[in-house]
């Protein structure tokens, strides 16, 4: 049987968050590039006495895929058989990220599906329809 059978699927930043809030196992993954961070924050997860694990699916400047990433969120110290939430923009890389440690036996690993900073609004920009920011959650400035 396929390890990606047991992939958790999409949820919500709130859901995220009280899902760390409440199992000190699970983790934050966050999967999106340097500059991102650097430019447009990060999640803060100081009040739960954890920081996201931070490693790029995608490296910056090129957005080529990161054939270092299964063993730099392993060596993170990310244990096998706890609850992994997998956060990008908007929840494309985050999910593939999550489906991919699944099949490697790790998780359950769950997609921040609307991402740090949601969907694109009418036009066309982030930052207003949903994700980690606008949810309210706590994030800092790089």
């Amino acid at each position: 049987m396929s390890r990606f059978v047991g992939y958790a699927g999409d949820v919500s930043p709130e859901a995220a968050w009280t899902a760390l809030a409440s199992d000190a196992d699970a983790r934050l993954v966050d999967v999106r590039t340097t500059a991102e961070w650097a430019y447009v924050g990060l999640p803060d997860l100081d009040a739960l006495g954890k920081a996201p694990v931070t490693v790029e699916w995608k490296r910056f400047p090129s957005m080529a895929a990161n054939p270092g990433f299964a063993e730099a969120v392993a060596s993170s110290g990310v244990e096998r058989g706890a609850a992994l939430y997998f956060l990008c923009r908007s929840g494309v890389r985050s999910r593939d990220a999550a489906i991919a440690m699944t099949a490697l036996g790790y998780g359950p690993c769950f997609n921040v599906a609307t991402g740090f900073e949601g969907d694109r609004d009418a036009a066309g920009q982030r930052g207003k329809l949903g994700g980690w920011k606008v949810d309210g959650l706590p994030w800092q400035q790089g």
